[in-house]
C-alpha cells in the first residue's frame, strides 16, 4: 500500500471514533473503539507495515467521492471501462440509549454495488493491532473472518469464501448491474459473543444513520452565502465529539507531520479545553445546543480546587477524563512519508497554558445565555477559577502554540486571562451571581493596561508574541473578536498591516515568525506550513476592520485547500498540499467563525 497524500481521505465516523477512508476504497487510519484507543489502520503512518482494509473494483480506472448529501455517509464511485461500480462508507449512529452507552457495538459497514455492468470487486482486509505492535490471529468463522489478539478482536462479516493469509483475509465477487453486497467490520469485546453472530443489515442501518446526520443538521440556523463549506465544517466538528462524555477532540489522527521529514508530529486525538470551548462556541452561533450542554458538564467534571502553578484545568484531557497523556514515541513505525518520530500521547498534557481559561469562560458564557443558565454548584467552581486566573495571570507560562521552549509572557495568554475576567463579570451582572467584583474588575483592568504597555511594540506598530520578544504572532488577530479592543482601532489596523506583511504567504497565514530577525525560539528544529485557523482568523480581523473586499478574496481562496469534500487538514505546505492532522477541529471552526462574520459584513 502507497502512502497516498494527507488529504486523499474522506471522514466517517459513530461520535465514538472515525475511519479515514481513501478514493481508492483502502480504510487507511482507524482506531477503535474510541478516538484515542490505539490503532487497528494505520496505514497514513506505516505503509508496510501499519495495516489496512480496501475494498474496490480490481480493474483500473477513474475514482470519485461524495458524502451522500447533508451527511457523513461517504460514496465512493469506481468508473470503469467494464462497469461502474460503488461503495457506500459509514458507522451506524445508533439511538440515544445505545449511543451513551459504553457497550454500544462500533462497527464499519461497507456496501457494494454494482450500477453499470459486470463489475469484479476484490476485498483485503490486514488489520496491524495496537499500533503494529501486537500480532493477531485470522480465523474463518460462520459468516466471516475473526482477527484476534490476547485483549482485542474485530470480526469481519460478509460473504465468501474468504482466503486466509499471513493475518490477511481476502475475497473477490463479481457483482451484476442492480446487486449489492454487504459487509461489516466489527469490534467486539471478548466476552460478547453476540457481536460475532447479529446480522448485516446494511441498508437499513444506512437509513437509519442517513436520518440522523439530516436530523441534527437541520437545526443548522445559516443561510448564507457558504452554506455548503459551512454545513460541511459543522458535520465534520460533530464527528469529532464523544457522544458518551460530551469530550471534543481536536482531530482523530496522530503524528501527521506539519513538516515532511521533520519532527513535528504530535497526537490530536484528545480534548483540548481551548479547541474544544472555541468549537462549542461556533456550534452555538450555528444553533447546535446539544453539543454545549454536554461539553459543558464534562468541563465542569475536570475543574478542580487547586492553587498551584497547573491551575484548576489542565491544558488537555484524553476522552474520559484523565490527564495522564505521557508521550512516547513509537519506533516500529516508518512515519507518514518517513517523518519521525510517530509520537503516541502528548506532553503538552503538562504544560501551563493559561490562555485556556479566557476560552472556557467565553465557552460558558455563551452556553448561559443562549442554551441553558448555569447551575449554581457550577458558579461556584467558576469563582475559583477567576480567583486563580486573578492571582495567576502574570506568571509567564508555555502558551498557546505550546512551545517547548522557556516559558514566556505570551500576550495571547493574556489576553485571555482578561477575557475569562471580563466574562465572568459579565456572567455575575447578567444574573445577579455573587462574585468580589471590585477585585476582578481591578485585575481585568490591570491586565489591560499591561498588554498595551508591554504586549505593543511602537517600533513596529504592532502588538507582538509576548513581553520578552518582538515577533510577530497570528494570535493578536484575536483581540477584536473578543472585544478586547475596536476592530478599527489604530493599534489594531497597524498590527493588522504588520501581520500582512510579515506573516501572509500568498493570503496564507504562518501562526508567528520562524525565520529572521525576529525568529520565535520554539523548542524545535525545522519549519512549518501556514495555519489554516490563523488564515480565517485574517479574514476575519479584515472583515471587522471594513476590508470587506479582501477579507472576501481571501476567504475565497482559502476555500480552494480544501480536499475534494470539503475537508480540512491543520496546515498548508508551500506547494499546497495538506499538513497536520486531519481533518482539523481547529480549521473547520475558523471557517464557520469567518463565514459566519464576513457574510453578516457583506449583507449589511
Amino acid at each position: 500500500m502507497a502512502q497516498r497524500p494527507i488529504e486523499s481521505c474522506g471522514v466517517i465516523g459513530d461520535l465514538h471514533s472515525v475511519a479515514l477512508v481513501a478514493m481508492d476504497g483502502t480504510i487507511d487510519w482507524c482506531c477503535l473503539p474510541q478516538f484515542d484507543s490505539p490503532s487497528v489502520f494505520a496505514t497514513l503512518l506505516d505503509e508496510t507495515k501499519g495495516g489496512y482494509f480496501k475494498l474496490s473494483p480490481e480493474q483500473t480506472g477513474t475514482n470519485r467521492q461524495m458524502y451522500m448529501p447533508e451527511t457523513n455517509v461517504l460514496l465512493t464511485r469506481f468508473l470503469r471501462t467494464e462497469g461502474v461500480g460503488e461503495v457506500i462508507d459509514f458507522m451506524p449512529v445508533r439511538d440515544d440509549r445505545e449511543r451513551h452507552s459504553k457497550a454500544v457495538m462500533h462497527e464499519i459497514v461497507r456496501i457494494a454495488r454494482a450500477i453499470r455492468g459486470a463489475v469484479r470487486f476484490r476485498l483485503e482486509c490486514l488489520p496491524a493491532f495496537n499500533f503494529a505492535r501486537t500480532p493477531h490471529r485470522a480465523t474463518v468463522t460462520d459468516g466471516g473472518v475473526l482477527f484476534e489478539t490476547e485483549t482485542d478482536r474485530i470480526v469481519l462479516l460478509g460473504p465468501g469464501p474468504w482466503h486466509i493469509q499471513e493475518g490477511k483475509a481476502s475475497v473477490q465477487f463479481t457483482l451484476q448491474p442492480g446487486e449489492t453486497a454487504e459487509f461489516a467490520l466489527r469490534y467486539v469485546t471478548k466476552d460478547d459473543g453476540d457481536g460475532l453472530k447479529a446480522p448485516i443489515e446494511g441498508e437499513r442501518w444506512m437509513n437509519e444513520t442517513l436520518a440522523y446526520w439530516r436530523g441534527w443538521l437541520s437545526q443548522c440556523r445559516y443561510e448564507g452565502r457558504w452554506r455548503e463549506n459551512v454545513l460541511r465544517s459543522a458535520l465534520t466538528l460533530k464527528l469529532l465529539t464523544h457522544h458518551p462524555t460530551g469530550a471534543i477532540v481536536a482531530a482523530p489522527t496522530c503524528s501527521l507531520p506539519e513538516e515532511i521529514g521533520g519532527e513535528r508530529n504530535w497526537d490530536y486525538r484528545y480534548t483540548w479545553v481551548r479547541d474544544a470551548a472555541f468549537t462549542v462556541f461556533v456550534l452555538i452561533r450555528l444553533g447546535f445546543t446539544e453539543e454545549a450542554t454536554a461539553f459543558i458538564a464534562w468541563l465542569a467534571e475536570r475543574i478542580h480546587e487547586q492553587d498551584g502553578a497547573q491551575g484548576p484545568l489542565n491544558t488537555m484531557y484524553s476522552i474520559d477524563g484523565s490527564s495522564e497523556l505521557t508521550e512516547y514515541t513509537l519506533d516500529n513505525l516508518a512515519g507518514y512519508r518517513n517523518s519521525r518520530p510517530v509520537r503516541v500521547g502528548n506532553a503538552a498534557s503538562n504544560q501551563l497554558q493559561l490562555d485556556i481559561y479566557g476560552e472556557m469562560m467565553d465557552a460558558i458564557y455563551l452556553s448561559d445565555k443562549h442554551v441553558a443558565p448555569i447551575s449554581y454548584d457550577l458558579w461556584e467552581r467558576i469563582v475559583g477559577v477567576l480567583n486563580w486566573v486573578a492571582k495567576n495571570w502574570e506568571q509567564p507560562d508555555d502558551g498557546l502554540w505550546e512551545v517547548r521552549s522557556e516559558r514566556q509572557n505570551f500576550v495571547y495568554s493574556k489576553l485571555q486571562c482578561w477575557v475569562a475576567l471580563d466574562r465572568g463579570l459579565r456572567l455575575a451582572a447578567s444574573r445577579s451571581l455573587p462574585l468580589d467584583r471590585d477585585r476582578l474588575e481591578k485585575e481585568r483592568d490591570r491586565i489591560f493596561a499591561s498588554i498595551m504597555k508591554h504586549g505593543w511594540d511602537p517600533k513596529q506598530q504592532s502588538f507582538v508574541q509576548s513581553y520578552e520578544s518582538t515577533s510577530l504572532d497570528a494570535s493578536s488577530l484575536m483581540m477584536p473578536v473578543v472585544m478586547f479592543i475596536a476592530p478599527k482601532d489604530p493599534r489594531m489596523l497597524s498590527t493588522l498591516d504588520r501581520t500582512m506583511e510579515k506573516l501572509v504567504s500568498d493570503n496564507l497565514v504562518y501562526r508567528y515568525q520562524l525565520d529572521g530577525e525576529l525568529a520565535t525560539k520554539d523548542g524545535l528544529t525545522g519549519h512549518e506550513g501556514t495555519f489554516s485557523m490563523c488564515t480565517f482568523w485574517l479574514v476575519d480581523a479584515l472583515a471587522r476592520a471594513e476590508r470587506l473586499e479582501e477579507a472576501r478574496f481571501i476567504f475565497e481562496k482559502m476555500l480552494t485547500y480544501g480536499n475534494h469534500l470539503g475537508l480540512y487538514s491543520e496546515e498548508i505546505s508551500s506547494t499546497g498540499g495538506a499538513l497536520g492532522n486531519f481533518p482539523q477541529a481547529f480549521t473547520h471552526l475558523g471557517l464557520i467563525s469567518a463565514a459566519l462574520h464576513l457574510d453578516e459584513k457583506l449583507r449589511r
